[in-house]
């Protein structure tokens, strides 16, 4: 879902002299987003949006890279989205009073940063973080969508049983290797530990799935979402998402649910004396007990 290649950027823990780390604080409606990273063609992304109003809001010659702890697709939104930059500190010293206004001066109003600070000795927010929370949100009303909640809602077209799409997350939940849940990124391990995975029904009749885990690969929720959403409507047994983990290899009938039922709700750290070594050990690929390879 948003592991893709990172810059060196994102390896620095240390900040060059001269510099200093800023933490921003943000949230975004991602429809209109072709994701958070830049890309090659120009479109229009989180990161292109942020850098370039950074740019013009310091008067700066130069473009100053984000690092982010989830690089969220097309479509996907967030709500609780951490993000740094590095600034050389006179201009962090010149701006800092006034550049939260100001970003909101010159951002659309489809991203907005809410808090900008020094970040403490040892964060990086992509690796520093120890646990992320998403939600994907459905409803199975016959009549649809509110059209207010279009954009942050998925329909399916069938009676969902909650009970029994939480009976097969159950199964999901635990130090895994999540390849059947995951497009493959050469190089990269698809071990993954999820914290938790549980549906619940709202007073509107809104289903809300919350996920968290400390990392993930990508399209890891909105895949495990469609597994379970074949389980809530009767075309797969409880047992049928466990066995496809269990398999190991993409399942073709895995469906990938549409982007736009996903918030990335929240970014979890730990205390500021731990987050170095967090950085530290994020950068080490794991394997499972018993599995070969190492590093």
């Amino acid at each position: 879902m948003f592991e893709r290649i990172y810059g060196v950027t994102d390896q620095r823990d240390d900040v060059q002299p001269g510099f200093v780390r800023v933490r921003l604080d943000l949230s975004y409606d991602g429809r209109d987003f072709s994701g958070w990273a830049k890309q090659a063609r120009g479109q229009r992304t989180v990161q292109g949006e942020i850098e370039d109003a950074l740019k013009t809001v310091t008067r700066s010659s130069e473009t100053y890279e984000l690092t982010v702890a989830g690089r969220t697709d097309a479509g996907v939104h967030a709500r609780g989205q951490v993000a740094h930059v590095d600034l050389p500190v006179a201009l962090w010293e010149e701006h800092r009073e006034k550049l939260l206004r100001r970003l909101a001066g010159r951002l659309s109003h489809d991203v907005r940063i809410w808090r900008v600070e020094e970040a403490p000795a040892g964060f990086n927010a992509r690796f520093s973080a120890i646990w992320r929370r998403y939600a994907y949100r459905v409803t199975d009303h016959p009549g649809g969508v509110d059209p207010l909640l279009r954009g942050h809602v998925l329909w399916h077209d069938w009676t969902l049983d909650m009970d029994a799409m939480n009976a097969a997350a159950e199964r999901l939940v635990g130090e895994h290797d999540f390849a059947a849940y995951c497009k493959k990124r050469e190089g990269a391990t698809t071990i993954r530990t999820l914290q938790e995975l549980r549906w619940e029904r709202r007073p509107d009749g809104i289903l809300e799935a919350t996920v968290k885990a400390d990392a993930f690969c990508h399209n890891m929720v909105r895949s495990l979402v469609g597994a379970l959403l074949f389980v809530g409507d009767g075309h797969r047994p409880v047992e049928w998402p466990g066995k496809v983990l269990a398999a190991g290899v993409r399942d073709s009938a895995v469906h990938v649910v549409r982007p736009h039922g996903l918030t990335l709700e929240e970014v979890g750290y730990p205390a500021d004396d731990q987050l170095a070594a967090r950085s530290r050990e994020a950068r080490n690929k794991r394997s499972l007990p018993g599995s070969a390879g190492c590093c």
